[in-house]
């Protein structure tokens, strides 16, 4: 199980509880540039993602149009299904979204 956080955080953000889906793996390690350049970006969140399956998550973190870009294709390359990991600041823990878009 792997859980793709979309992109690292700064040191504000904790997202260790996290780690009880799977391990980390860091989508995007810096601050894309999807303003002016978005095809690398667009190569590396594709190629990250090429093996996404039901057993791993998505960790929705950074820049909205580079969420918006892995779901998607954590949804192509699994059926149109994925699992994305919802922080809950009352229980301050994140639980798991079942995306199936087949239905």
């Amino acid at each position: 199980m792997t859980v793709y956080v979309t992109q690292k955080p700064d040191g504000k953000k904790n997202i260790l509880s996290a780690s009880k889906f799977g391990e980390f793996e860091f989508i995007l390690k810096d601050n894309p540039d999807m303003l002016f350049s978005p095809v690398p970006t667009v190569a590396k969140i594709r190629k990250k993602l090429q093996n996404f399956s039901n057993d791993d998550y998505l960790l929705l973190l950074g820049d909205p149009a580079v969420i918006g870009l892995c779901v998607h294709y954590a949804l192509l390359n699994n059926g149109g299904k994925a699992n994305l990991l919802k922080w809950d600041n009352r229980e301050y823990n994140y639980f798991n979204i079942e995306v199936n878009t087949n239905v």
